[in-house]
Formats: structure tokens, C-alpha cells, sequence
């Protein structure tokens, strides 16, 4: 069982931690050059300090050390923790090619795999309980790059990235207390912490950017922590709550390899039409931009925890939101239908009547 005192007095260790380390890290990385300059496609106008990730990692830790959680696969995990973090921190510092920060990912996601730590089966309706078999090793690495690297992709404005995250870790945290998944909870707990601790300086105007070693570290984290928990339910459609959780991350991160693919583009280069631009673009302020995903993150969290504690009668219900809110999102964003909104047109006009009314 938990001791809910401890998961507090871990919470703040990390949120204080991280709060005050932000500002020595602040300086080392204008010291070392470590800075994010502005250019065409980037929205701040000023030079702002990187490497926030840092803070956010030792932050974690220190609260991870009071807890002192046991895990067969714990360090394996940290190794590859640490892997994640040099590389980020390299990126931020060097501008490293994009195959070598995909080394750096492929060598985390080894340590993991060496150590056991697999997504081994899914829950599939209708076929029940399936063994991945072979493919559970390529599953494992394709969803440990590919989260990492979604949330590297939307870290675009400020505390855009550090909310999603740890809107996303309160969903798994809640889940892993339903579930009594120890590990995972202890694990949420000091990132939700680290990342709220962080957070003050990074909202808009941030003061310092979380930086590839805040959004790959961040990015693997949640990776494993789906894994060691959220896997490891064999509830029906178990496979999907993960992506539900991260659907803003994920979907944004599909439409940016689609649109890329479509338009004849590198699909590793970097553009201004993520989601967060695309609001932007729609006209509203960078603070309430974030607002809007930070909003779309909770529904899709919420809709992620109802879904999988749901009898079989209501998840298509569920699944049927799910759907709409991911389509509203796309539409909010001017991603689908040459940047038609019938969907959102239609609610407008619904509620402007009952204003009248």
C-alpha cells in the first residue's frame, strides 16, 4: 500500500529542489553558451538560457532518493536516464545532428531492453490477452523514441512542453494509485514535482527553457513509467490508455510526419506548423495558446482514467469523445479539411443561440 506522507514530503523535496537549483543552472548555461538565440521560425525575441532540464532531472532524483523505490530494472532505468540527459544536454549546447541524438535514444532504449523492461503483451478485444513475442523488442524501442521524441516536438512555446508532461504524469499517477502500481507512482510523483518546481520560471514569459535535456529526459520518462505501469494492466483495451494520456504529443507529432511526407519534406527537420503554431496563427496570445493544450492534455487525461476503469457498455461511448476531441484539436489547429472547422463552426453557432435564448 502507499504512504501518502511520504509521497508528500517527496513531492515538495522535488518541486523545492528543482525551484531553487533553476537558478544556478540558469547561470552555468549562459556561462557555457548554452542559450536558445531567436531566428525565423522561433517565437521568443530574446536570447533565453537552456538546460532547465538539468534542474528537473536532479530535482526528480532528490525526491526519488528519499522515496528510495526498489526496482528490479531501477538502474538500468537510471543508466539510460543519464544516457538521454548527456545527449540532450550536448544538443543544447552543439546543435547535434539528428541521427546522433537518435543514437543516444536507441542506446537508453537498450539498457532498458537488456534489463528485461519489454513491453511484452497488449490487451486486444475480441483476442484477448497477445504475446508480442519477437516484435515486443521493436515495439519496446519504437515507443520509447517516439515518446521521447513527441515531446521534444512540442516543446515549442514556454511551459508548453513542462505542463503537457505533467498534466500527462498526474493522469499515470492517479492510475498507479487505482491500480497499486508502486513503482510507477513513486516515479510520477517526484516528476510532477520537479516539473511544477521548474514550471515557475518556465511559464510564459519563460525566464529559462527546459532545452532537449529537459524534453528527451522527460520524454523517456514517460515512456517508462507507461511501461511500468499502464503496460502492465491486462484490462481490456489497456494498449490505447497510454496513447489516449499523450494524445497531444502523439497526434501532433503524426500530423507533422504526415504533412512532411505529403509535402515532400525531410521528415527529421524542424517547421513552425506544429499545433502550437498553428493556434498562434489563428490568432490567439501565446499564454492562451497554452492554455487551450494544457485544457485538450486534462480532457484527454480524464478521458484516459474513465476509459479504463469504464464497463464494456460505456467505452465506446468514451472512445466515441475521444474521437471528437482529438478531431477539434486537429480543427483548432488548422490541420484537417484545408483548415475547415465544421465541427467548431457548429458548437459556435449552438452556443451564440443560447447566449441569444
Amino acid at each position: 500500500m502507499f504512504n501518502y506522507a511520504d509521497l508528500s514530503i517527496a513531492f515538495l523535496i522535488a518541486l523545492i529542489s528543482t525551484f531553487l537549483l533553476t537558478y544556478p543552472i540558469k547561470k552555468l548555461a549562459i556561462k557555457l553558451g548554452v542559450v536558445d538565440l531567436p531566428n525565423a521560425r522561433k517565437i521568443h525575441k530574446y536570447v533565453t538560457p537552456r538546460l532547465g532540464g538539468l534542474a528537473i532531472f536532479l530535482g526528480a532524483f532528490l525526491g526519488a532518493l528519499y522515496l528510495q523505490p526498489k526496482h528490479e530494472h531501477l538502474l538500468e532505468i537510471l543508466l539510460g536516464a543519464i544516457v538521454i540527459l548527456l545527449t540532450g544536454m550536448l544538443d543544447d549546447k552543439y546543435q547535434i545532428r539528428p541521427v546522433i541524438k537518435l543514437s543516444g535514444q536507441l542506446i537508453a532504449a537498450s539498457f532498458l531492453i537488456s534489463s528485461g523492461l519489454i513491453i511484452e503483451r497488449i490487451t486486444i478485444p475480441v483476442f484477448g490477452l497477445v504475446d508480442l513475442g519477437f516484435f515486443s523488442v521493436l515495439i519496446t524501442v519504437l515507443w520509447v523514441v517516439g515518446i521521447t521524441n513527441a515531446i521534444n516536438l512540442i516543446d515549442g512555446l514556454d511551459g508548453l512542453a513542462t505542463g503537457v508532461t505533467t498534466i500527462a504524469l498526474i493522469s499515470m499517477f492517479i492510475m498507479a494509485i487505482i491500480d497499486v502500481q508502486l513503482i510507477a507512482a513513486y516515479l510520477c510523483i517526484v516528476l510532477i514535482g520537479a516539473n511544477l518546481g521548474f514550471l515557475y520560471h518556465n511559464f510564459y514569459p519563460a525566464k529559462i527553457y527546459m532545452g532537449d535535456t529537459g524534453s528527451n529526459f522527460l520524454g523517456y520518462s514517460i515512456a517508462v513509467v507507461s511501461m511500468l505501469g499502464l503496460f502492465k494492466n491486462i484490462a481490456l483495451f489497456s494498449f490505447i490508455i497510454p496513447i489516449i494520456i499523450l494524445a497531444v504529443p502523439i497526434f501532433d507529432t503524426l500530423f507533422a510526419i504526415v504533412r512532411r511526407a505529403y509535402n515532400k519534406e525531410n521528415i527529421m527537420m524542424a517547421d513552425n506548423k506544429h499545433i502550437h503554431y498553428q493556434l498562434l496563427g489563428n490568432g490567439y496570445s501565446h499564454r492562451k495558446t497554452v492554455l487551450i493544450i494544457y485544457g485538450f492534455s486534462a480532457l484527454f487525461g480524464a478521458m484516459a482514467i474513465i476509459f479504463s476503469n469504464a464497463p464494456i457498455s460505456m467505452t465506446l461511448i468514451v472512445a466515441f469523445f475521444i474521437i471528437v476531441l482529438i478531431h477539434i484539436f486537429a480543427e483548432l489547429g488548422g490541420l484537417v479539411m484545408n483548415g475547415k472547422k465544421p465541427v467548431l463552426d457548429a458548437l459556435g453557432k449552438v452556443f451564440k443561440r443560447k447566449d441569444r435564448n
